[in-house]
């Protein structure tokens, strides 16, 4: 009997079995709570949503369907109160303002850096400025729906904030956290069973906050392309972009609908066609409460004291597999959850995990302040 192959490859990734898995129609039958399919997106109204005689779970049930075997992404129409994502609004314009006048400069992981306003950790910042406005914002029932719909309870929510100016272009498809953030190199080291798994460990949401006709470049999607086993890989080759660039959609919105989609959805930001139009979305990370370890390890204060000993060891002549496991085994490998104000992924999709530093550091015979200082 043979053993399947654990692993997949970029250069096995089929685009004809691609097309076979999204060129499927979805039935507003298989979702009643649903107000339609637009586009191939299914579109449910908050207000009929929130009136419904159905359970709860029942209506979790019936979303998590749509992100995990039906198209991948649920619009909410009227999520939240027009007056509340206002004043979410000036809260962010506020913050980008002062940003701006400090002199940050934010990169970005799927646009050219600069070309729109971003504001990381914007949940944070908010909540500092505005404790009242952030109370408001965060009591959505709709944000609460989905998030545990799809991760159960005890999630986390991050945010950040993107405005797409006048003229900004486009993004190239993609996916998202975890695995859509890494070189195919990287993502091609995991097993076939956590491609499968990342999916589930986030929700990503975006919320309208302002009026978004398709010539403002709201969010383009290929529904059911969450499905591609293989799509953490597929989606930088060129027959997947050709392929997206062709049949994505685009779905206008009116401020204050949210959406949210599959990690593993095919999407990217579209290109604001407007001569005076700010795009303004609140774009949601939501993570499982599972995706963390057993115990809180002070893993820099590890590196401190192991460095002197790592540098003995190279000296003597260790093996470098041997070096490898013990930096595993100590520094933090993983960029995130980091401060992307500082730590911003310019160079890359991620900025330097502390192992990467280390490496670094030990490349280059760094003292061991030299590296507490650039850890710091």
């Amino acid at each position: 009997m043979e053993t399947p192959d654990s692993w997949l490859r970029a250069e096995n990734c089929s685009i004809d079995e691609f097309i076979d898995q999204v060129s499927v129609q979805s039935s507003i039958d298989s979702y009643p709570h649903a107000d339609r399919i637009e586009k191939g997106a299914v579109v449910y109204d908050s207000i009929a949503l929130r009136a419904s005689t159905s359970t709860p779970q029942v209506i979790a049930s019936e979303i998590a369907d749509v992100l995990l075997n039906g198209p991948g992404i649920a619009v909410f129409a009227g999520a939240f109160e027009a007056d509340v994502v206002e004043r979410a609004s000036v809260v962010f314009h506020q913050i980008i303002d002062a940003e701006k006048a400090a002199g940050v400069a934010s990169g970005d992981h799927f646009a050219k850096a600069g070309a729109n306003d971003r504001v990381w950790n914007a949940l944070e910042k908010m909540a500092l400025r505005d404790p009242g406005t952030f109370a408001d914002y965060y009591a959505n029932d709709i944000v609460a729906l989905a998030s545990t719909a799809w991760l159960g309870p005890a999630y986390q929510v991050t945010s950040q904030v993107n405005v797409v100016n006048p003229g900004g272009q486009a993004q190239e498809p993609h996916r998202d956290y975890h695995l859509g953030f890494m070189e195919n190199s990287m993502a091609e080291s995991f097993p076939a069973h956590v491609h499968r798994l990342s999916p589930v460990m986030t929700l990503q949401g975006a919320i309208a906050h302002c009026d978004m006709p398709l010539e403002t470049g709201p969010t383009m999607y290929l529904p059911h392309s969450q499905k591609y086993e293989a799509g953490y890989l597929a989606w930088r080759l060129p027959e997947f972009k050709a392929y997206f660039a062709e049949h994505h959609v685009q779905l206008p919105l009116q401020t204050g609908d949210a959406v949210f989609f599959n990690p593993a959805l095919f999407h990217g930001a579209g290109t604001n066609r407007t001569a005076n139009v700010r795009r303004m979305a609140n774009l949601l990370q939501v993570g499982s409460a599972l995706g963390r370890t057993l115990e809180r390890v002070d893993r820099r204060a590890m590196v401190k004291v192991l460095y002197p000993i790592l540098q003995a060891r190279i000296a003597a002549g260790i093996d470098p597999d041997g070096l490898k496991r013990i930096v595993s085994a100590s520094a933090e490998g993983y960029a995130f959850p980091c401060n992307l104000d500082v730590d911003q992924p310019i160079d890359g999709l991620t900025p330097p995990s502390d192992a990467d530093l280390v490496y670094l550091a030990l490349d280059q015979n760094w003292s061991a302040e030299q590296l507490a200082a650039r850890l710091r």
